[in-house]
């Protein structure tokens, strides 16, 4: 049975997404937690066939970077292809506004904040998904799917109080949680190891020439960004200037490993090459890939054929890369003959930044173009840009054209795909994954009456209105901090604060937030 409709309070009038939840659900009671505020939704007639699931994953991509979201100074044809046969969704939602919570949330079904060490990673950290905790791909793989992640990680590997080491089994990683084939950069291309991890182990590493990694202290006589700055092909801004690798300044300190380091400018290429084999091998049964790209992170280094595609310099000339690379994995389902019966994500883990620690003319060659489009804010913010992302979702035959303003979050994922196949949740698991697969899929033009955002500090989505918590007080302090309150269908750039308007509804989501914080979970 279907949960209910959100509780009015006040005498605000019924918005469409309510009209049409009460013209398609039927009303239940919630818990005393959270009838409130939380609807999940019920799961449609499920499909008779279990699809792949392609789910790619850009970096650093903001809701304004495609073309099919508004962008004119580039162009993204292959996933605008993809968002004209199937949903182009407005009120997305990774559920944090940097990489790795939004990952560890996505792959979990837990919002990142409620789990210490979920931060963004050093290159050398140690694994933030426990193993024995439910998981995306653990779930998929007990409905039968074989499953493959290729990309970036950056939810760190090994466990224990003993450094990784990389010369040797990498363990655990994506393959302890759920993951039948893996092959990733262990965290960014802006922190070393710069090498690629298939399975457990570093990919062509020569044994004579062992790997070596500190996040503390410089290795004697290895070149840094500092003390070779002058020969450096990108320079930094800030940051980024310890180890240099293929003549960019990283974070962090390596050295060894020369035969196994990654080439930035075919990192995309190689990324392609194995997600097509992985789909190719794979295609005579039901496979689920976790394409993690990763562009537009910086360093951005696009291979040279992309160069100049855009007049945006190196982040725009990688969007257009990440396009072809959707194109890429499009054509080989296409070849294969099983396009039709498989499911494709396009979305990023967080909003967009420009200068993040290189000087690569992001902003100076910005123009006119918006990354986060009418948003305001973007990668580490609290504000929409930071966590509003772009996604589309296309099924052929199942999923019909359009455009969704339902609010549903990467962090259903799990809930949605074990609906979809038939995997029962336990109560344990995946605590903040709500059932949306009606929205996923077109069926209804509702989703979650809520979401969290999370950017240091906390801010609460609940239909038409945003809360953003106040930040802690500072011992001291003469003023107490003041929460904000907006007002999304009026104010989509967050541009008027109305918290002291409407004091009862600032006081009200608060408490919302308060009771979504101590249950410790979103699902009923």
């Amino acid at each position: 049975m279907c949960v209910g409709l959100l509780i009015r309070q006040g005498d605000e009038k019924m918005n469409t997404r309510q009209i049409d939840r009460r013209r398609f659900l039927k009303a239940s009671a919630l818990s005393a937690i959270f009838a409130p505020r939380l609807a999940s939704v019920c799961t449609a007639q499920k499909p008779a066939d279990k699809p792949n699931i392609v789910l790619i994953y850009a970096d650093d991509i903001g809701y304004g970077d495609f073309s099919c979201y508004g962008a004119t100074r580039v162009k993204t044809p292959n996933i605008d292809r993809l968002a004209a046969d199937g949903l182009r969704f407005t009120s997305a939602y990774s559920s944090s506004a940097t990489c790795t919570p939004s990952r560890y949330s996505m792959l979990t079904g837990q919002y990142a904040w409620r789990k210490q060490g979920t931060g963004i990673l050093p290159g050398d950290a140690k694994m933030c998904i426990d193993t024995t905790q439910t998981t995306l791909p653990a779930v998929l793989k007990d409905a039968g799917y074989t499953t493959g992640v290729v990309g970036k990680w950056h939810l760190g590997l090994g466990a224990g109080d003993e450094p990784i080491d990389w010369n040797g089994e990498i363990r655990p990683g994506p393959l302890e949680i759920g993951f039948d084939y893996a092959f990733i950069m262990p965290a960014t291309g802006d922190r070393v190891p710069c090498v690629y991890v298939e399975n457990h182990r570093v990919v062509n590493l020569d044994p004579a020439d062992p790997i070596q990694v500190s996040y503390s202290e410089p290795f004697p006589g290895e070149p840094t960004g500092v003390t070779h700055r002058d020969q450096l092909r990108m320079d930094w801004s800030r940051g980024h200037n310890h180890a240099v690798v293929n003549g960019i300044g990283r974070i962090g300190y390596m050295k060894g490993g020369k035969s196994a380091l990654w080439n930035d400018e075919t990192m995309a290429d190689e990324y392609v090459r194995r997600a097509t084999a992985f789909i190719e091998k794979n295609r005579g049964k039901p496979f689920f890939l976790y394409f993690a790209t990763h562009d537009v992170h910086v360093p951005r280094v696009p291979h040279p054929r992309f160069r100049g595609a855009t007049d945006m310099g190196p982040r725009g000339d990688a969007i257009v890369q990440f396009d072809h690379c959707v194109g890429a994995i499009v054509e080989k389902l296409q070849q294969l003959g099983i396009a039709d019966n498989t499911l494709i994500i396009v979305t990023s883990d967080n909003g967009p930044v420009l200068d993040d620690g290189y000087k690569d003319d992001a902003v100076e060659r910005l123009g006119d173009h918006a990354p986060a489009g009418p948003l305001r804010g973007g990668k580490y913010s609290f504000f929409e840009g930071g966590t509003r992302i772009p996604m589309v979702i296309s099924w052929p035959g199942r999923i019909k054209p359009g455009t969704s303003d339902a609010i549903v979050g990467q962090v259903d994922f799990i809930a949605s795909f074990a609906a979809m196949t038939g995997r029962k949740l336990k109560h344990d698991e995946a605590p903040d994954s709500i059932d949306v697969l009606p929205a996923l899929l077109g069926d209804f033009r509702t989703g979650r009456d809520h979401i969290i955002e999370h950017a240091g500090r906390l801010a609460l989505r609940h239909g038409d209105w945003k809360y953003i918590e106040p930040p802690a007080a500072k011992k001291g302090a003469k003023q107490t901090p003041k929460p904000q309150l907006f007002h999304l269908g009026d104010d989509l750039g967050e541009t008027a604060d109305v918290a002291d308007k409407y004091p009862d509804r600032a006081k009200q989501l608060a408490e919302i937030l308060r009771k979504l914080k101590s249950s410790g979970r979103s699902r009923p």
